[in-house]
């Protein structure tokens, strides 16, 4: 079965995506940084965003065991967005390119509901996605199965006819022994290449 459309990640796929982007504003050492990121602030402690709970929930009980950082906790949620350092150039141009041959295109993000409807003004790439599942709004989150078939119905695809890009290895497996074709995106250069293997470009 042909792959005809691309399901896209969004995180250090479309946009560059780091805490450390915002965490560097607020705190002036690297160090002081890299420790409240590894300690207070975690991505496993983040994870809970994605799936759905809000900023002012999950920072609440976080705020009263490191009351010491109450306003470091709290700038996750209301300054997320300064966590994203613009977009990536060579997914932008192949969005340009899939759109101008008119190749479906659909996203599928670990982001909190929030959180996108601010991403998707930074730029114009993101009105190309037909359908975006945002974990955040169905209480899942990759590399659950379950979310991948979701995107593949909303889009009318089956896995074998989408190429499922995405930074996370994790996430290109677990979609891989579903049936998606995929792309582990560690190196931009990559993508063109594999774009073009499918017959997409």
């Amino acid at each position: 079965m042909p792959v005809v459309g691309v399901l896209w990640d969004v995180g250090n796929v479309i946009v560059r995506w780091d805490p450390a982007n915002l965490y560097s504003k607020i705190f002036q050492e690297p160090a002081v940084r890299d420790r409240f990121l590894s300690s207070v602030c975690t991505l496993a402690w983040h994870l809970e965003h994605d799936r759905g709970v809000s900023f002012e929930d999950n920072r609440r009980p976080l705020i009263e065991k490191h009351p010491e950082h109450a306003e470091a906790i709290t700038a996750w949620g209301e300054r997320f967005i300064e966590m994203i350092d613009g977009l990536i150039p060579e997914t932008v141009e192949a969005m340009h390119a899939l759109a101008a041959r008119a190749v479906p295109q659909f996203g599928l993000t670990n982001m909190p509901s929030a959180a996108w409807p601010n991403t998707t003004p930074l730029s114009p790439v993101f009105g190309y996605l037909k359908d975006t599942v945002v974990s955040g709004d169905e209480g899942l989150v990759k590399p659950d199965p379950a979310i991948f078939l979701m995107a593949a119905e909303r889009a009318g695809l089956n896995p074998e006819q989408l190429l499922f890009i995405d930074d996370s290895p994790v996430n290109t497996g677990a979609a891989a022994a579903l049936g998606f074709q995929v792309l582990t995106f560690t190196d931009p250069a990559s993508l063109r290449p594999t774009l073009e293997s499918h017959g997409l470009l």
